[in-house]
């Protein structure tokens, strides 16, 4: 009898449906997701954080959260983090479906030290936002960065802000600041967006097509940046 019913228990359990268990590579991407909307939404709720006037022009956003400098090794390892865009041709539209970048180069680890650090990019001007989608931008060479001013209320209108396709920032034990993250270059990253999206899709896909959609993981950071900024300010 005990056989039976042993046997019976053994049955139904293995023809039981198994729900989908995620990839650990598909997992990472989703998790990065998460994190940098929390990165995200963290940052603009503090007080003196990004001036609402750059936030306003911005076209995209790059967010690349916990950044270790022990994963930054003689040949270069990398940050990972979201880009973020506008949708439209002139990227004047809401916020759209994020594509998976990668931050690379050694000037990186000189910026941070044994804890993480998370880092912002605000992509200033059209060019500079096309110029990410379809090959690796070194910043300082490839497209003009500078490090970002402070402050919702900080005058934003000098020259060196005015004509930098790019403006980087970085926090890091609490403390919230403009970087210099020249010499570095941000790639995108083909492993992860194939993750999130199907081989095959680049970034210029994702970020310019109507066809792809958010993953539910990037609810958190869209919903920030549609609140803060939910059109753009020319």
């Amino acid at each position: 009898m005990m056989n039976r019913i042993f046997l019976a228990v053994v049955l139904t359990l293995s023809l039981a449906p198994l729900a989908p268990a995620k990839a650990p590579d598909e997992q990472k991407v989703q998790d990065r997701l998460k994190n940098a909307g929390e990165v995200m939404h963290e940052i603009l709720n503090i007080p003196d954080d990004i001036p609402q006037n750059l936030l306003d022009k911005a076209r995209c956003v790059v967010v690349l959260p916990s950044v270790l400098k022990a994963a930054f090794v003689v040949g270069g390892s990398y940050g990972r983090g979201v880009l973020i865009c506008r949708t439209g041709p002139h990227f004047e539209g809401s916020w759209g479906a994020p594509a998976m970048y990668a931050l690379e180069g050694g000037s990186i680890g000189f910026q941070i030290g044994g804890e993480a650090t998370d880092f912002v990019i605000l992509v200033m001007n059209d060019r500079g936002a096309n110029s990410l989608l379809h090959s690796k931008v070194k910043l300082g060479g490839d497209a003009s960065a500078a490090a970002g001013p402070v402050g919702r209320t900080a005058s934003a209108d000098t020259d060196a802000y005015m004509r930098a396709e790019m403006l980087t920032y970085s926090r890091a034990r609490g403390a919230f600041a403009g970087v210099s993250l020249e010499g570095s270059s941000l790639r995108p990253d083909g492993d992860a967006n194939a993750e999130l999206y199907g081989k095959g899709v680049t970034a210029g896909k994702i970020i310019t097509e109507h066809a792809f959609h958010a993953p539910a993981e990037a609810d958190g950071l869209i919903h920030a940046l549609d609140h803060a900024t939910p059109k753009l300010v020319p």
